[in-house]
Protein backbone atom coordinates (compact mmCIF):
# COMPACT_ATOMS: atom_id res chain seq x y z
CA UNK A 1 0.00 0.00 0.00
CA UNK A 2 2.75 2.38 0.26
CA UNK A 3 4.23 1.72 -2.80
CA UNK A 4 0.77 3.31 -4.04
CA UNK A 5 1.06 5.82 -1.80
CA UNK A 6 -1.69 4.83 0.27
CA UNK A 7 -0.96 5.78 3.90
CA UNK A 8 -2.91 3.03 6.44
CA UNK A 9 -2.02 3.05 10.32
CA UNK A 10 -2.21 -0.49 12.73
CA UNK A 11 -5.42 0.56 13.73
CA UNK A 12 -6.95 0.21 9.95
CA UNK A 13 -5.59 -3.08 9.40
CA UNK A 14 -6.58 -4.32 12.82
CA UNK A 15 -10.80 -2.97 11.94
CA UNK A 16 -10.11 -4.99 8.72
CA UNK A 17 -9.11 -8.00 10.20
CA UNK A 18 -12.36 -7.24 13.05
CA UNK A 19 -14.59 -6.82 9.44
CA UNK A 20 -13.71 -8.93 7.12
CA UNK A 21 -11.64 -11.93 9.15
CA UNK A 22 -14.90 -13.94 9.79
CA UNK A 23 -16.15 -13.93 5.82
CA UNK A 24 -12.87 -15.17 5.04
CA UNK A 25 -12.34 -17.68 8.10
CA UNK A 26 -15.68 -19.36 6.22
CA UNK A 27 -14.62 -19.30 3.03
CA UNK A 28 -11.38 -21.22 4.07
CA UNK A 29 -13.63 -23.59 5.78
CA UNK A 30 -15.69 -24.25 2.85
CA UNK A 31 -12.99 -24.75 0.63
CA UNK A 32 -11.39 -27.55 3.10
CA UNK A 33 -11.10 -31.15 1.27
CA UNK A 34 -13.92 -33.21 3.19
CA UNK A 35 -12.53 -36.07 5.17
CA UNK A 36 -13.10 -39.59 4.26
CA UNK A 37 -14.58 -41.84 6.57
CA UNK A 38 -11.76 -43.92 6.73
CA UNK A 39 -9.41 -43.04 9.20
CA UNK A 40 -6.11 -44.38 10.94
CA UNK A 41 -4.62 -43.17 13.71
CA UNK A 42 -1.13 -43.30 15.74
CA UNK A 43 0.81 -41.87 17.82
CA UNK A 44 4.73 -41.55 18.06
CA UNK A 45 6.87 -40.51 21.04
CA UNK A 46 8.53 -36.89 21.36
CA UNK A 47 11.03 -35.65 23.33
CA UNK A 48 9.90 -31.93 24.67
CA UNK A 49 12.21 -30.26 27.33
CA UNK A 50 13.71 -33.89 28.39
CA UNK A 51 9.89 -34.77 28.89
CA UNK A 52 8.08 -37.99 26.44
CA UNK A 53 5.08 -36.07 25.44
CA UNK A 54 2.90 -38.55 22.35
CA UNK A 55 1.82 -36.81 19.13
CA UNK A 56 -1.19 -38.49 18.10
CA UNK A 57 -2.13 -37.97 14.26
CA UNK A 58 -5.35 -39.29 12.44
CA UNK A 59 -5.32 -39.43 8.71
CA UNK A 60 -8.26 -40.24 6.48
CA UNK A 61 -7.88 -42.29 3.43
CA UNK A 62 -6.32 -39.71 0.95
CA UNK A 63 -3.82 -38.93 3.12
CA UNK A 64 -5.28 -35.56 4.28
CA UNK A 65 -4.09 -35.29 8.32
CA UNK A 66 -7.71 -35.14 9.78
CA UNK A 67 -6.14 -33.44 13.55
CA UNK A 68 -3.24 -34.33 15.77
CA UNK A 69 -2.46 -33.97 19.41
CA UNK A 70 0.20 -33.35 22.00
CA UNK A 71 -0.42 -35.52 25.28
CA UNK A 72 1.89 -36.76 28.30
CA UNK A 73 0.15 -39.72 28.20
CA UNK A 74 -0.87 -43.00 26.10
CA UNK A 75 -3.47 -44.68 27.99
CA UNK A 76 -7.27 -45.11 27.71
CA UNK A 77 -7.99 -41.62 28.58
CA UNK A 78 -5.55 -40.07 26.18
CA UNK A 79 -7.20 -41.78 23.44
CA UNK A 80 -11.23 -41.06 24.36
CA UNK A 81 -9.70 -37.21 24.59
CA UNK A 82 -8.21 -37.40 21.21
CA UNK A 83 -11.68 -39.56 19.82
CA UNK A 84 -13.34 -36.72 21.28
CA UNK A 85 -11.70 -34.15 19.60
CA UNK A 86 -11.26 -35.62 16.18
CA UNK A 87 -15.21 -35.96 15.99
CA UNK A 88 -15.70 -32.52 17.40
CA UNK A 89 -13.03 -31.11 14.38
CA UNK A 90 -14.98 -32.99 11.88
CA UNK A 91 -18.34 -32.67 12.92
CA UNK A 92 -18.81 -36.92 11.43
CA UNK A 93 -17.90 -40.23 11.99
CA UNK A 94 -15.46 -42.55 10.40
CA UNK A 95 -17.35 -45.91 8.52
CA UNK A 96 -13.66 -47.73 10.38
CA UNK A 97 -10.64 -46.70 12.13
CA UNK A 98 -7.56 -48.73 11.47
CA UNK A 99 -5.28 -48.68 14.21
CA UNK A 100 -1.82 -50.96 15.20
CA UNK A 101 -2.46 -52.65 18.14
CA UNK A 102 -2.73 -50.39 21.17
CA UNK A 103 -5.21 -51.23 23.33
CA UNK A 104 -5.69 -47.91 24.45
CA UNK A 105 -7.67 -47.74 21.07
CA UNK A 106 -10.13 -50.26 21.49
CA UNK A 107 -11.05 -49.28 25.35
CA UNK A 108 -11.76 -45.94 23.74
CA UNK A 109 -13.53 -46.79 20.33
CA UNK A 110 -15.87 -48.68 22.63
CA UNK A 111 -16.85 -45.83 25.07
CA UNK A 112 -16.83 -42.99 22.13
CA UNK A 113 -17.73 -44.80 19.03
CA UNK A 114 -19.44 -48.25 19.68
CA UNK A 115 -21.04 -48.52 15.92
CA UNK A 116 -17.55 -47.54 14.19
CA UNK A 117 -15.67 -50.57 13.03
CA UNK A 118 -12.43 -51.10 14.22
CA UNK A 119 -9.40 -53.02 12.32
CA UNK A 120 -6.04 -53.21 14.19
CA UNK A 121 -3.05 -54.40 11.85
CA UNK A 122 0.30 -54.09 12.09
CA UNK A 123 0.84 -53.05 8.15
CA UNK A 124 -2.96 -51.47 7.23
CA UNK A 125 -1.94 -48.51 9.28
CA UNK A 126 1.33 -47.53 7.25
CA UNK A 127 -0.57 -44.58 5.95
CA UNK A 128 -0.64 -42.91 9.68
CA UNK A 129 3.19 -43.83 10.07
CA UNK A 130 4.58 -42.28 7.06
CA UNK A 131 3.39 -38.33 8.22
CA UNK A 132 5.39 -39.35 10.89
CA UNK A 133 8.68 -39.05 8.89
CA UNK A 134 9.34 -35.20 9.05
CA UNK A 135 8.93 -35.26 12.89
CA UNK A 136 11.17 -37.97 13.10
CA UNK A 137 13.82 -36.03 10.72
CA UNK A 138 13.52 -32.56 12.52
CA UNK A 139 13.39 -34.23 16.07
CA UNK A 140 16.84 -35.81 14.74
CA UNK A 141 18.20 -32.80 13.51
CA UNK A 142 18.08 -31.45 17.04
Amino acid sequence: MAGRGILLSYETVRRWCNKFGKQYAAGLRRRRARTGDKWHLDEVFLKINGVTHYLWRAVDQNGVVVDILVQPKRDRFAAIHFFRKLLRATGSRPRVIITDKLRSYGAAKRIVMPKVAHRQHRYLNNRAENPHQPTRERERRM
